[in-house]
Protein backbone atom coordinates (compact mmCIF):
# COMPACT_ATOMS: atom_id res chain seq x y z
CA UNK A 1 0.00 0.00 0.00
CA UNK A 2 2.74 2.22 1.00
CA UNK A 3 4.57 1.45 -2.95
CA UNK A 4 1.16 2.37 -4.30
CA UNK A 5 0.51 5.83 -2.38
CA UNK A 6 4.07 6.86 -3.27
CA UNK A 7 3.64 6.15 -7.05
CA UNK A 8 0.46 8.20 -7.35
CA UNK A 9 2.23 10.90 -5.45
CA UNK A 10 -0.32 11.28 -2.05
CA UNK A 11 1.41 12.65 0.57
CA UNK A 12 4.47 12.68 -1.75
CA UNK A 13 7.79 14.21 0.28
CA UNK A 14 9.17 15.81 -2.56
CA UNK A 15 6.62 18.90 -3.30
CA UNK A 16 8.77 20.00 -6.82
CA UNK A 17 8.80 16.49 -7.92
CA UNK A 18 6.37 14.40 -10.04
CA UNK A 19 5.97 10.38 -9.61
CA UNK A 20 5.77 8.85 -13.15
CA UNK A 21 2.51 7.59 -12.82
CA UNK A 22 1.66 11.15 -11.67
CA UNK A 23 3.35 12.16 -15.03
CA UNK A 24 1.75 9.76 -16.99
CA UNK A 25 -1.88 11.14 -15.74
CA UNK A 26 -0.95 14.67 -16.11
CA UNK A 27 -0.17 13.94 -19.74
CA UNK A 28 -3.19 12.14 -20.65
CA UNK A 29 -5.50 14.38 -18.86
CA UNK A 30 -3.85 17.46 -20.46
CA UNK A 31 -4.10 15.81 -23.77
CA UNK A 32 -7.57 14.59 -23.16
CA UNK A 33 -8.72 17.97 -22.26
CA UNK A 34 -6.78 20.21 -25.03
CA UNK A 35 -8.77 17.66 -27.45
CA UNK A 36 -12.19 18.39 -26.11
CA UNK A 37 -11.30 22.12 -27.02
CA UNK A 38 -10.24 21.60 -30.29
CA UNK A 39 -13.18 19.50 -30.87
CA UNK A 40 -15.73 22.31 -29.54
CA UNK A 41 -13.97 24.98 -31.54
CA UNK A 42 -14.00 22.86 -34.82
CA UNK A 43 -18.34 22.25 -33.77
CA UNK A 44 -18.03 26.10 -34.38
CA UNK A 45 -16.06 26.01 -37.47
CA UNK A 46 -13.45 28.16 -35.16
CA UNK A 47 -9.26 27.95 -35.42
CA UNK A 48 -6.79 28.50 -32.92
CA UNK A 49 -2.92 29.94 -33.15
CA UNK A 50 0.17 28.35 -33.33
CA UNK A 51 0.75 25.11 -35.36
CA UNK A 52 -3.15 24.16 -34.09
CA UNK A 53 -4.45 26.97 -35.92
CA UNK A 54 -2.29 26.34 -39.18
CA UNK A 55 -3.27 22.74 -39.00
CA UNK A 56 -7.39 23.64 -38.94
CA UNK A 57 -6.67 26.38 -41.83
CA UNK A 58 -5.22 23.07 -44.01
CA UNK A 59 -8.71 21.39 -42.36
CA UNK A 60 -10.61 23.52 -43.55
CA UNK A 61 -9.55 24.48 -46.94
CA UNK A 62 -7.58 21.44 -48.46
CA UNK A 63 -9.90 18.79 -46.01
CA UNK A 64 -6.54 17.82 -44.78
CA UNK A 65 -7.06 15.59 -41.94
CA UNK A 66 -6.39 17.68 -38.48
CA UNK A 67 -4.89 15.10 -36.51
CA UNK A 68 -2.24 14.05 -39.12
CA UNK A 69 -1.83 17.74 -40.21
CA UNK A 70 -1.17 18.85 -36.08
CA UNK A 71 1.28 16.32 -35.27
CA UNK A 72 3.50 16.91 -38.71
CA UNK A 73 3.71 20.31 -38.10
CA UNK A 74 4.84 19.87 -35.08
CA UNK A 75 7.72 17.98 -35.80
CA UNK A 76 10.29 20.81 -36.56
CA UNK A 77 9.77 22.08 -33.29
CA UNK A 78 11.35 18.94 -31.62
CA UNK A 79 14.93 19.68 -32.31
CA UNK A 80 14.33 23.14 -30.30
CA UNK A 81 12.90 20.79 -27.42
CA UNK A 82 15.49 18.28 -27.40
CA UNK A 83 18.32 20.95 -27.68
CA UNK A 84 16.75 23.53 -25.28
CA UNK A 85 14.71 21.31 -22.95
CA UNK A 86 15.90 18.17 -22.71
CA UNK A 87 15.09 14.50 -23.72
CA UNK A 88 12.40 14.02 -20.76
CA UNK A 89 10.50 17.14 -22.13
CA UNK A 90 10.60 15.99 -25.41
CA UNK A 91 9.49 12.62 -24.73
CA UNK A 92 6.60 13.98 -22.80
CA UNK A 93 5.56 16.61 -25.59
CA UNK A 94 5.66 14.05 -28.25
CA UNK A 95 3.57 11.39 -26.67
CA UNK A 96 1.17 14.75 -25.21
CA UNK A 97 0.80 15.51 -29.32
CA UNK A 98 0.57 12.11 -30.42
CA UNK A 99 -2.49 11.63 -27.87
CA UNK A 100 -3.71 14.99 -28.53
CA UNK A 101 -3.76 14.18 -32.22
CA UNK A 102 -5.07 11.00 -32.11
CA UNK A 103 -8.07 11.93 -29.31
CA UNK A 104 -8.78 15.20 -31.52
CA UNK A 105 -9.81 12.80 -34.40
CA UNK A 106 -11.86 10.32 -32.39
CA UNK A 107 -13.52 12.56 -30.32
CA UNK A 108 -16.86 12.57 -33.02
CA UNK A 109 -16.96 8.70 -32.69
CA UNK A 110 -18.08 8.89 -28.64
CA UNK A 111 -20.25 12.34 -28.82
CA UNK A 112 -21.04 14.74 -31.55
CA UNK A 113 -22.18 18.85 -30.62
CA UNK A 114 -24.88 19.53 -33.16
CA UNK A 115 -25.19 22.95 -32.53
CA UNK A 116 -23.44 25.79 -30.29
CA UNK A 117 -23.01 29.34 -30.36
CA UNK A 118 -19.14 30.65 -31.96
CA UNK A 119 -19.13 33.03 -28.60
CA UNK A 120 -20.00 29.60 -26.46
CA UNK A 121 -17.42 27.70 -28.35
CA UNK A 122 -14.84 30.51 -27.85
CA UNK A 123 -15.03 30.69 -24.11
CA UNK A 124 -15.09 27.08 -23.83
CA UNK A 125 -12.53 25.89 -26.14
CA UNK A 126 -10.10 28.57 -24.94
CA UNK A 127 -10.44 27.10 -21.66
CA UNK A 128 -10.69 23.90 -22.67
CA UNK A 129 -7.33 24.66 -24.38
CA UNK A 130 -5.88 26.23 -21.33
CA UNK A 131 -6.49 23.82 -18.57
CA UNK A 132 -5.05 21.17 -20.96
CA UNK A 133 -2.19 23.23 -21.42
CA UNK A 134 -1.86 23.77 -18.06
CA UNK A 135 -1.76 20.71 -16.75
CA UNK A 136 0.50 20.19 -19.63
CA UNK A 137 2.48 22.27 -18.51
CA UNK A 138 3.32 21.39 -14.82
CA UNK A 139 4.31 17.75 -15.63
CA UNK A 140 7.17 19.69 -18.33
CA UNK A 141 5.18 19.13 -21.72
CA UNK A 142 3.24 20.51 -24.38
CA UNK A 143 1.81 20.68 -27.42
CA UNK A 144 4.45 21.40 -29.45
CA UNK A 145 4.93 23.86 -32.04
CA UNK A 146 4.98 27.77 -30.04
CA UNK A 147 4.20 26.22 -26.64
CA UNK A 148 7.85 24.90 -26.96
CA UNK A 149 8.85 27.96 -27.92
CA UNK A 150 7.12 29.94 -25.15
CA UNK A 151 8.15 27.64 -22.33
CA UNK A 152 11.76 27.90 -22.95
CA UNK A 153 11.38 31.84 -23.05
CA UNK A 154 9.96 31.80 -20.24
CA UNK A 155 12.27 29.47 -18.44
CA UNK A 156 15.43 31.55 -20.17
CA UNK A 157 14.08 35.24 -20.60
CA UNK A 158 11.30 35.12 -17.76
CA UNK A 159 8.42 36.33 -20.94
CA UNK A 160 5.89 34.16 -19.74
CA UNK A 161 4.42 31.59 -22.22
CA UNK A 162 0.89 33.16 -22.70
CA UNK A 163 2.56 36.14 -23.95
CA UNK A 164 5.00 34.26 -25.95
CA UNK A 165 1.81 32.30 -27.46
CA UNK A 166 -0.73 35.23 -28.00
CA UNK A 167 2.03 36.98 -30.23
CA UNK A 168 2.52 33.93 -32.50
CA UNK A 169 -1.21 33.32 -32.12
CA UNK A 170 -2.53 36.50 -34.00
CA UNK A 171 -0.21 36.01 -36.76
CA UNK A 172 -1.79 33.27 -37.67
CA UNK A 173 -5.48 34.19 -36.89
CA UNK A 174 -4.37 37.08 -39.06
CA UNK A 175 -4.10 35.07 -41.83
CA UNK A 176 -7.23 33.68 -41.77
CA UNK A 177 -8.69 36.31 -43.10
CA UNK A 178 -7.57 35.25 -46.24
CA UNK A 179 -9.69 31.77 -45.96
CA UNK A 180 -12.58 32.18 -43.95
CA UNK A 181 -15.07 35.01 -43.40
CA UNK A 182 -14.38 37.92 -40.64
CA UNK A 183 -17.42 36.77 -37.97
CA UNK A 184 -15.24 33.62 -37.36
CA UNK A 185 -11.44 35.07 -37.38
CA UNK A 186 -13.47 37.53 -34.74
CA UNK A 187 -14.91 34.78 -32.84
CA UNK A 188 -11.28 32.91 -33.13
CA UNK A 189 -9.72 35.85 -31.69
CA UNK A 190 -11.53 36.03 -28.96
CA UNK A 191 -11.09 32.20 -28.08
CA UNK A 192 -7.73 32.94 -28.36
CA UNK A 193 -7.11 35.68 -25.67
CA UNK A 194 -9.16 33.78 -23.42
CA UNK A 195 -6.62 30.45 -23.86
CA UNK A 196 -3.50 32.57 -24.06
CA UNK A 197 -4.65 35.31 -20.53
CA UNK A 198 -5.65 31.78 -18.60
CA UNK A 199 -2.35 30.54 -19.13
CA UNK A 200 -0.69 34.12 -18.42
CA UNK A 201 -2.21 34.62 -15.08
CA UNK A 202 -2.04 30.83 -14.11
CA UNK A 203 0.71 29.58 -15.07
CA UNK A 204 4.02 31.31 -13.40
CA UNK A 205 6.97 29.84 -12.59
CA UNK A 206 6.98 30.94 -9.23
CA UNK A 207 4.13 30.04 -8.29
CA UNK A 208 4.60 26.35 -9.58
CA UNK A 209 7.84 24.63 -10.60
CA UNK A 210 7.85 21.11 -10.76
CA UNK A 211 10.26 18.38 -12.15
Amino acid sequence: MAQLIGALGIWNTSATRHTPLEDAQGIFSGSLVSALGLYVLASAGLLTGSTAGIAFLLHYTFGVNFGLAFFLLNLPFFYLSLKRLGIAFTIKTFVAIGLTSVLADVQSRFFEISSIHPAWAALLGGLLLGFGLLALYRHRASLGGVGILGIYMQERFGIRAGLVQLSVDMCVLAAAFFVTTPPVVIYSVVGAVVLNLFLTINHRADRYIAL
